[in-house]
Formats: structure tokens, C-alpha cells, sequence
């Protein structure tokens, strides 16, 4: 079992920025992916990122928000942070974290944090 812990939503302005965190414990594998995914109401959830848990650290974007977040991760405190700068009022959404072990294909998500640009 992985747990998830987000943290970081809120309502900002159109030009700004968050950070989002997500912090997992639990049976964490080095050979995993974490990430982000969104869903906006009356819409399906999307991709936004996803990051490695390996030396590589290779990182996935939508093409939606390449050039404006950034995904990072910490693997010494198995957290994922979602740097969002240039925020769009189409960016708002539930923002869910997501861990899945490679190995095993098992899949966790987070209880998803809001996020809302609006001016």
C-alpha cells in the first residue's frame, strides 16, 4: 500500500503561480513513476506531469503546460512537487497525485487538492 498527501492548492490570480506537493509513504519501489493528473468539472481527468523515481529523473509534460510547470522530486523525503508559474483561468481544476510501481502496475492516487485561477 502508498499513501498520498497533496498539499499547495488555492485560488490565484491569471499570471501567478503555485507549488503543489506530494508527499508518499508507504511501499515505495525506486523503479515507479509520480505525477499529476487534473480534472476540471464536467471534464475527464488529464495528464498534466509525471516524473521518474530513478537517477534519470525523466520527466513527462501535456503539451498544454510545457514551458510553464515544472516537476520535481525528492527522493530522500519520496515527495513530488508541481511548480505551476504563468497560471491560465483554464488551469483550474482538481489536482490529483498519482504513484504507480512499475514493477507490479499498481496505482495510487491522491485525495486531490483544488486549484483555482481566477481574477
Amino acid at each position: 500500500q502508498v499513501q498520498l498527501v497533496e498539499s499547495g492548492g488555492g485560488l490565484v490570480q491569471p499570471g501567478g503561480s503555485l507549488r503543489l506537493s506530494c508527499a508518499a509513504s508507504g511501499s515505495i519501489s525506486s523503479i515507479s513513476t509520480m505525477g499529476w493528473y487534473r480534472q476540471a468539472p464536467g471534464k475527464e481527468r488529464e495528464l498534466v506531469a509525471t516524473i521518474t523515481i530513478t537517477s534519470f529523473g525523466t520527466t513527462n509534460y501535456a503539451d498544454s503546460v510545457k514551458g510553464r510547470f515544472t516537476i520535481s522530486r525528492d527522493n530522500a523525503q519520496n515527495t513530488v512537487y508541481l511548480q505551476m508559474d504563468s497560471l491560465k483561468p483554464e488551469d483550474t481544476a482538481v489536482y490529483y497525485c498519482v504513484y504507480r510501481n512499475l514493477i507490479n502496475r499498481s496505482q495510487y492516487w491522491g485525495q486531490g487538492t483544488q486549484v483555482t485561477v481566477s481574477s
